[in-house]
């Protein structure tokens, strides 16, 4: 069966229909590809067709391109993979040209044929793509539809010329949140925006009206008429110049450089603007390929739309489980995480009771939910009636009997181990005996913590990261004793809530605080040495990361940092290895900066806490070296700190799958998401130079950068982690 299928009516009008069979969205392919252009060819040749409607036979139009085409066109080329994926791209875009000028005679611009796009759904990527190559874009007046190139989102930009007709449509201003930020509207939205053409009730009829009634100046785009002068100015008239110096600023101040495809992106746009059309899109495909070869662009495609799909869609949920979606929650704590939870829970449809000490705080953590729910009514984004019925859904109260009917408790009270064991007893009297308890710590182990509970096979930890509503990940770690069920509970859960969840072996800090804390303190450590502080935090976002890592100890507080240290070092003994970083924390502790918090930490704030730059007090402190580090320097000690980390949770077992490895930096802390992951990262730097790299870090800053035995032995064997360990293999 084909993925494109064609009839033709009494009025002459074909119809298109796009329908993958035994997939839920519409993807495409090059055998599909080859099947459309053959019927436009037919449209186009027989006397007899008027026109045609590109439409889909599901609720959504397209998702996009599988993605496993373009690898293909690059693995298949040989020793000139460059060339054969340029050339796949120039087809897709003959293919689409073709549409586009349906028959027209390049002459006269006359005498071509209406082709035109109906949309029932969501139209995302390609999916977007061929309806602008289309005469009149058609959309169903259905607002859950999403409309949009996200492309950018996953490390490469719209290549079968959406970059170039959203451009010559809307001009480089007003197409740059679509493109630069991969930013997706509902149809009503995408209509004003200039998107698309027709939002309406009965799309089909009015695409056939259209067809039917159609004069030859309908069926030229702009960019094909004379005369047409792009939107917004090209790069060398007065209006366009400023949009152009704009916009290289606006990516350069958003990114720092560390992505890629946002570079080619604006390349693309800006020397396409110089030239004709069927040019610029050649210009596109130079772009695309230029990143399509891009390393980066490949590991970003398989962390981000690969891997996080595969995790989303259960690819680690254990074997014969049945269904364990929840259906009431009980969340044990109100406070920030717990109030978070129980928001998130309540948005997707599960019934929630919220407890706490004493019904102030119980009501104060439900409050957090309605506030939440206000702002989005604010937007636009929320009705009173959703914000009732997500707040009916929430009961506040101090009594456990609330909890007798309940599948799935998440326990996120103070970091206590005492305070922990006596909730979990008191909630386990209550609960029925076939209900999950899941502990929501950022650090205590499961195991230890499963102790105070009499079925230690269905306790397991719950990670969130906060703010909670916020944050994509959710790390589910599984104590010695955590059973499957307990597993597929959670698993099943973070599914419900539409998060994106990681599973891991118990072991102090788990996978992502592991590697969060070696980062922040590398950071500290550096200024001890005198290292600028701007240096450190600005190498960090010029990787791609979010913040660096003395605004994220700021954010996350400095008193904070000292408990974890504190508490590390009385479990580790002479084995711990950050009392240089300790030296800092506890005299910035001692000064009474402790962060955001207190306005008053790394950074110094004004009275709304907004930050003032570095505070100066610690440079007289911690004068700058005299000699600063280089910035590759720098950003080596970050990454590799943090890398090697990845590498020691996989060899001890902690992760049992690469991919959980790569999607949970990125998503729970921000790592440097044009790398694909730390072990995406270290792939793309090659395990023998990655080996060498860290004798040199150890010769010259310390033990912590000690090569894992894995790594040593990869790099002597010539392999890499994703070829080592795929998909199917399990961790050595």
């Amino acid at each position: 069966m084909t993925d494109f299928t064609m009839t033709t009516d009494a009025d002459g009008i074909s119809v298109i229909t796009w329908d993958c069979a035994d997939k839920s969205m519409n993807v495409l392919n090059w055998d599909a590809l080859r099947t459309l252009d053959g019927f436009i060819d037919n449209v186009i040749a027989d006397e007899a067709v008027k026109g045609a409607i590109i439409t889909s036979g599901k609720k959504d139009f397209a998702a996009g391109m599988d993605l496993n085409v373009l690898a293909d066109l690059r693995n298949a080329s040989g020793d000139n993979p460059a060339q054969g994926m340029f050339d796949g791209v120039m087809q897709m875009h003959h293919i689409l040209r073709k549409i586009e000028r349906a028959g027209v005679d390049a002459k006269t611009n006359k005498g071509g044929k209406p082709i035109v796009s109906v949309l029932p759904g969501t139209a995302l990527g390609i999916g977007l793509e061929i309806p602008l190559a289309t005469h009149r874009i058609f959309a169903a007046n259905n607002p859950k539809a999403k409309i949009g190139l996200p492309e950018i989102m996953v490390g490469i930009f719209p290549g079968a010329g959406g970059t170039t007709r959203l451009v010559r449509k809307l001009g480089a201003m007003a197409a740059s949140p679509y493109l630069l930020e991969g930013k997706t509207l509902a149809p009503a939205k995408a209509k004003g925006a200039g998107i698309i053409d027709v939002v309406s009730d009965d799309p089909m009829s009015e695409a056939r009206e259209f067809i039917l009634n159609a004069k030859d100046a309908d069926i030229v785009k702009p960019w094909d008429q004379k005369g047409y002068k792009m939107p917004g100015g090209t790069p060398y008239t007065p209006s366009g110049f400023m949009t152009f110096v704009g916009a290289s600023a606006m990516v350069n101040g958003k990114t720092k450089g560390a992505f890629p495809a946002a570079k080619a992106l604006l390349s693309a746009v800006y020397e396409g603007a110089l030239v004709p059309f069927d040019t610029a899109l050649k210009i596109e495909a130079r772009w695309f390929t230029n990143i399509m070869m891009n390393p980066s662009s490949s590991a970003m495609i398989r962390s981000l739309f690969i891997n996080k799909g595969a995790l989303e869609k259960g690819a680690v949920r254990p074997a014969g489980i049945p269904d364990q979606s929840v259906k009431k929650v009980g969340v044990l704590g109100a406070g920030m995480m717990g109030a978070g939870i129980a928001l998130v829970s309540a948005q997707a449809g599960i019934d929630v009771v919220l407890i706490d000490q004493s019904q102030e705080n119980a009501d104060r953590g439900k409050a957090y939910s309605a506030s939440y729910m206000d702002k989005g009514i604010k937007r636009g984004k929320a009705t009173e009636e959703k914000k009732q019925a997500l707040l009916d859904r929430i009961t506040a109260t101090t009594d456990y009997a609330a909890l007798a009917d309940a599948d799935l408790i998440i326990e996120a009270v103070f970091e206590d181990p005492k305070i922990k064991a006596d909730v979990t007893a008191a909630v386990e009297a209550v609960i029925p005996k076939d209900c999950i308890f899941a502990s929501n710590t950022s650090t205590l182990p499961i195991t230890e913590l499963a102790k105070a509970s009499t079925r230690a096979d269905q306790f397991i930890g719950i990670h969130f990261f906060s703010p909670v509503e916020k944050m994509f990940l959710v790390e589910i770690i599984r104590g010695q004793e955590t059973g499957d069920r307990a597993i597929a509970k959670a698993l099943d859960y973070v599914r419900q809530i539409r998060k994106t969840p990681i599973v891991v072996n118990d072991a102090r800090f788990f996978y992502a605080n592991r590697c969060i804390i070696p980062y922040i303190n590398e950071g500290i450590r550096m200024v001890a040495e005198g290292v600028s502080p701007a240096l450190i935090d600005n190498a960090a976002r010029m990787l791609g990361f979010p913040v660096g890592p003395l605004q994220l100890v700021d954010e996350t507080s400095i008193d904070l940092g000292a408990k974890i240290a504190r508490a590390t070092k009385a479990a580790m003994g002479n084995a711990y290895p950050d009392g240089a970083v300790d030296e800092v924390i506890f005299w910035m502790e001692d000064q009474g900066r402790m962060g955001r918090k207190a306005k008053a930490g790394f950074f110094a704030y004004d009275e709304a806490g907004k930050r003032q730059g570095y505070w100066d007090g610690l440079a007289d402190q911690y004068p700058r070296a005299a000699e600063q580090p280089s910035l590759v320097d720098v950003q080596h000690r970050l990454m590799f700190v943090q890398a090697l980390e990845a590498v020691r949770a996989l060899e001890e077992g902690v992760l049992m799958d690469i991919r959980e490895g790569d999607v949970g930096a990125i998503l729970g802390w921000g790592f440097a998401p044009a790398t694909g992951g730390p072990l995406s990262w270290l792939d793309i730097l090659g395990s023998a130079y990655a080996a060498e790299r860290c004798d040199q870090l150890v010769a010259n800053y310390g033990e912590r950068f000690t090569c894992p035995d894995l790594l040593r032995d990869m790099a002597a064997k010539g392999q890499s982690f994703y070829g080592r360990f795929g998909a199917d293999k399990k961790a050595a």
